[in-house]
């Protein structure tokens, strides 16, 4: 099965990566243990919902489905010895909460803008917390569509009503984040909800600016001119603006829900060590400093995050992406920190039918998490995606509770 994006939606990436192959001041904790003290230990899944991926299995279910099918996968990561999940409730410049500054998500009715009749972000904090899990609410802060004709969106939409926010690029429509404006809009968007409900995380996947798409150019010209003269090179005030956001995020989610922390799943390479002897081990095709303008590494070590959970999607010995090798480089990034590192599991990948022997043997997982074991600084582990951990194909998830999650824990 090839790597399509963060949540099975982005090819290019995969393609790319296919082809190639001192410490930060301790930050005060937001209402959490504090690290070296007992503690759970993360067990959690990601629940999508752009485009039905998880959750709802299908637009246009009506709200009692839709509640008792989000009720069966909080049921499931019990069963599953999970702690905690992590629910995608803006997945493009929409909302899965009522009153929202967004139209309602279109993958809820079918139609955005369309009132599914429920408050799903209500109803899965309460339900959640009701079984003793935590419940992160995720939040793609720029994809705005997946498509670029912005007389599709609902006729409110934020992007209707401020056409110069957007920018299209490989057949989708994002945000600018080189607009202050747009910067401060995103947040706002975002905080509605974290100052509605008492969500236990904020929680953002791995789109900044896009993954990059050979022979095509994220136009961002006027805002560049406009507001990047500080900045030695294009690149880096595009790093400028995804630090500013993650800045300003943390303090504004530690000023308004001082309990809730804030943690980011980002493509797993910072650097290739060729490129910087910093970086990883890896020759992967894609760097999130290079590519994605994401800095993940200063974020860590400047203690603007709770946790962090890059997404190491490969199996032990990969040739250009060696689980082995990016789990002690994570490792080494987040000692001396405050930092909480879990490590993002490829449960999907793992299927009888996979091209790759590793995934098709459903002891893969379990040695992850026996690997993982030597490496204090991992403090848990989440599984991509909902979906295969009712599902199971092969039965790694089955192995990883047998081997791992002998007893239930506490949410932390």
């Amino acid at each position: 099965m090839a790597y399509i994006g963060r949540r099975g939606l982005l090819a290019g990436a995969a393609g790319l990566l296919a082809a190639t192959g001192g410490a930060a001041p301790a930050r005060a904790a937001r209402g959490r243990r504090p690290r070296g003290k007992a503690a759970a230990e993360f067990r959690a899944m990601w629940i999508a919902s752009v485009e039905n991926v998880d959750w709802p299995s299908e637009s246009g279910l009506d709200a009692a489905d839709q509640r008792d099918e989000l009720i069966r996968l909080l049921d499931t990561a019990v069963a599953r010895r999970l702690n905690a999940v992590v629910l995608q409730v803006r997945p493009a410049a929409d909302a899965m909460w009522p009153g929202a500054r967004e139209p309602w998500s279109q993958w809820l009715t079918g139609e955005q803008g369309e009132d599914p009749g429920w408050d799903p972000l209500g109803t899965a904090v309460a339900e959640a917390h009701a079984r003793g899990l935590e419940l992160h609410a995720w939040f793609n802060p720029y994809r705005v569509a997946n498509h670029t004709d912005p007389g599709r969106l609902a006729a409110d939409h934020p992007a209707r009503r401020n056409p110069g926010w957007t920018v299209a690029y490989n057949k989708k429509l994002y945000y600018n984040p080189g607009l202050p404006e747009v910067r401060a809009f995103v947040q706002e968007a975002m905080l509605d909800a974290v100052s509605r409900y008492e969500v236990d995380g904020v929680h953002w996947d791995d789109y900044f600016y896009p993954y990059p798409v050979e022979g095509e150019e994220f136009d961002d010209d006027d805002a560049y001119a406009r507001h990047g003269g500080g900045f030695a090179s294009r690149a880096d005030w595009r790093r400028g603006n995804t630090d500013a956001l993650v800045r300003e995020m943390s303090g504004r989610v530690r000023a308004i829900r001082p309990a809730a922390r804030f943690g980011i799943s980002p493509f797993a390479v910072w650097r290739n060590s060729e490129r910087d002897p910093l970086g990883s081990p890896t020759q992967a095709g894609v760097e999130t400093y290079d590519d994605l303008y994401a800095d993940t590494r200063k974020w860590v070590r400047e203690g603007w995050i709770d946790y962090i959970v890059p997404q190491v999607y490969w199996q032990i010995g990969h040739p250009t992406a060696d689980y082995a090798k990016i789990v002690p480089w994570w490792a080494k990034t987040v000692a001396g920190t405050d930092v909480e590192l879990y490590v993002g599991e490829a449960l999907y990948r793992c299927d009888r039918d996979s091209a790759t022997a590793a995934w098709r043997d459903p002891k893969e997982l379990s040695k992850h998490l026996t690997f993982a074991r030597d490496y204090p600084e991992v403090r848990g582990h989440v599984y991509f995606s909902a979906k295969q951990v009712v599902a199971d194909p092969n039965g790694a998830m089955a192995r990883v509770v047998a081997d791992h999650y002998p007893t239930a824990v506490p949410p932390r």
